[in-house]
């Protein structure tokens, strides 16, 4: 396994886990970039730190840390170095789905990642946002999944008013009709979660994996974020990865959310970050101990599972 450090905005490289390890990680600097990149990408950017990534190394799978979950768009760059079939799996709070804009955001990145002709389909589990209430209204792509090209298994989300077409795979299901047609969203928190796990191994097709980790989808116990979290346990995550590895190739795993201070130098980001970060207390030495703690477990699970 190659452990790789995108470092973006010093949150993983300021922890002390990376040098625990027998071998040293591989770090990219990319600081300089971070302003261009963080909540939505330019082009330019984007491009710059794909030179300074490189090429996937192949029959090595990757584990990459690369900061603060306004940072998960660039999933889309490490995953699309690849060429063969993959699926995505993603561990997120959020849906990250969104249509409108069409950018390289970390609001809507799954789209760009669906464009892609080598990705079977996205499947993404955990989330408890709000982002899955009332999802029309807030350019929700509810055509990808039925189209079966997106599944989505929420953690626990309440069912919610559905205008337009009926939802009825890739964990929603639809109920009733007209302005009474509700959208149902399977709450994997009611269910075994082993269960749940083998059932999704036994539905995958032959191809390899990517699998993306947003860290606020982990209670508040076990990460501090720039985002609002779910209720997921490390173990339940790792549990899922190691399972998955198990069955199919995994290529590669990003690990995002990570908390640091949000800095910007143009007022469109600030605003996007402003309206979609939920208040923070001061971020301290037993937040970044949490951090630390958790990112040391996922590099020693993780270095074992994809040796």
């Amino acid at each position: 396994m190659r452990l790789r450090i995108v470092d973006l905005d010093g949150a993983v490289t300021g922890q002390g886990f990376h040098s625990t390890r027998t071998g040293p990680a591989d770090i990219v600097p990319a600081g300089d970039l971070a302003p261009r990149l963080r909540i939505v990408a330019s082009r330019r950017a984007l491009d710059e730190l794909g030179k300074r990534i490189g090429p996937r190394t192949n029959g090595n799978a990757e584990l990459i840390f690369y900061g603060s979950g306004d940072f998960h768009h660039l999933a889309d760059l490490f995953l699309g170095r690849a060429e063969e079939p993959l699926t995505v799996i993603q561990f997120d709070n959020h849906p990250d789905w969104v249509t409108f804009p069409a950018t390289s955001n970390c609001g809507g990145w799954v789209n760009r990642t669906l464009q892609r002709r080598n990705v079977v389909r996205v499947i993404t589990i955990g989330p408890t946002s709000t982002d899955l209430v009332l999802p029309q209204i807030k350019s929700a792509n509810l055509q990808a999944i039925r189209d079966g090209r997106l599944e989505m298994y929420a953690w626990r989300v309440p069912a919610t008013q559905l205008v337009g077409k009926a939802v009825e795979k890739g964990g929603a299901s639809t109920f009733g009709d007209g302005f009474a047609k509700r959208l149902i969203w399977r709450n994997l928190a009611d269910e075994d979660w082993q269960g749940f796990v083998d059932e999704l191994i036994s539905r995958l097709g032959p191809e390899a994996l990517w699998i993306t980790f947003d860290k606020d989808v982990l209670a508040t116990g076990e990460a501090v974020t720039n985002w609002d979290q779910g209720a997921m346990r490390l173990d339940q995550v790792l549990h899922a990865i190691e399972r998955l590895a198990a069955h199919r190739r995994v290529l590669g795993v990003d690990v995002c959310g990570d908390y640091s201070p949000p800095e910007f130098r143009d007022p469109f980001r600030y605003t996007l970050a402003r309206l979609d970060h939920p208040r923070q207390p001061k971020f301290d030495g037993a937040m970044a101990a949490v951090n630390n703690a958790t990112n040391a477990r996922i590099a020693a699970r993780l270095e074992q599972v994809l040796a």
